[in-house]
């Protein structure tokens, strides 16, 4: 893809990225990219919905990232992975975000990408955490596996698979009461999504961090040093799937240790191999290190319990879903279900998913 020049000089060394291009753009009155809305923020800097004139008013999302070294890094791997997945799936078909251009403006990278609706777990978020309804996550399932599938099978690993990474292609919803919950509750027009945030997605022959995944999608071997590889983002998918259905995350953490008791409260113990070849200290005669009756310990049994008692109903397609998360959710990343697996699964039998 084309790159594109800098829109404006630079505006100051004191002001963020979008300052400086906003200041420009008013200063200079240039019928370019004209700035709406931010859409989100984080440590890499910001997105804004703007108005690209350069393509027929069409609205736009710009992704600016901050002028530091390893988010600059981080923002011409994306570039280069979404230069490459983009001309592999011109159409869109596997639901990675579409990058339009790009460009720099002194030292910030400025991504162009096509304007999405909001992330699933915005929409969650603005839903007042209500669960996803199981037809929803049904089909936001087979787009998420049938898009992660097409990364693995080009030899890419995503590895920051999360609510916030899988967007709507258009979150417009209608209002309706469920008297079940006793208020109102949204309900979406369009079950389609896309998957963004390629950053740190990584070739198989790349070098690999040690540490990927945003914390509470973290898979173990991630979190007993073990080396990964795309297994990782199949746990990650794992954790999105029970988040949907319950509308909160199980794994609700910032602690390796007690990450690793949550774990094993909903999944069982953890394989004596894998504790055996991990060199971190939170293991004591094989067994993982923790004291139940601490007050970590006390929360993680007030949050924690077995997988299937997280169950709503126990009728056919519930435990269908949860039979495909427990797959995912399998420790061990040898034996845990493949994408070409998943898209197999009966969950995803006779139904209507496009």
């Amino acid at each position: 893809m084309k790159k594109r020049a800098p829109i404006a000089k630079r505006a100051g060394g004191g002001l963020t990225a979008v300052k400086e291009i906003t200041n420009a753009i008013n200063h200079l009155n240039l019928q370019t990219d004209e700035i709406i809305a931010t859409l989100g923020e984080g440590a890499f800097g910001k997105v804004v919905e703007c108005i690209d004139h350069h393509m027929r008013a069409m609205h736009v999302a710009i992704k600016i990232v901050k002028n530091v070294g390893r988010y600059r890094e981080a923002a011409r791997s994306e570039i280069q992975i979404l230069e490459h997945l983009n001309s592999l799936d011109p159409d869109s078909t596997f639901r990675c975000v579409q990058m339009l251009e790009w460009f720099e403006h002194h030292g910030h990278v400025c991504i162009v990408f096509e304007l999405l609706g909001l992330s699933t777990y915005d929409f969650i978020k603005e839903n007042s955490f209500l669960p996803f309804p199981i037809e929803l996550i049904r089909k936001m399932a087979y787009q998420i596996c049938q898009s992660i599938n097409f990364l693995h099978h080009n030899k890419l690993t995503h590895t920051d698979l999360k609510p916030e990474n899988i967007l709507f292609v258009e979150s417009d919803y209608v209002l309706k009461y469920n008297s079940n919950v006793k208020q109102d509750e949204r309900t979406l027009k369009n079950s389609d999504i896309k998957v963004v945030d390629f950053g740190s997605a990584t070739y198989d022959n790349d070098h690999h961090s040690t540490l990927v995944s945003t914390r509470h999608y973290r898979a173990p071997e991630v979190i007993l040093a073990l080396g990964w590889s795309q297994p990782c983002d199949v746990w990650s998918i794992g954790c999105i799937l029970i988040e949907y259905y319950l509308g909160f995350t199980v794994f609700q953490t910032h602690d390796s240790k007690e990450h690793l008791a949550m774990m094993e409260r909903i999944l069982g113990p953890l394989p004596v191999h894998m504790i055996k070849k991990s060199r971190k200290h939170y293991f004591h005669h094989d067994q993982l290190d923790w004291d139940e009756h601490s007050s970590a310990g006390r929360y993680v049994r007030r949050r924690c319990k077995p997988l299937k008692e997280f169950m709503h109903c126990h009728d056919k397609d519930h435990e269908n879903l949860f039979d495909l998360i427990r797959r995912m959710l399998e420790y061990d990343p040898a034996k845990r279900i493949t994408l070409d697996e998943a898209l197999e699964h009966c969950f995803f039998d006779d139904r209507e998913l496009s």
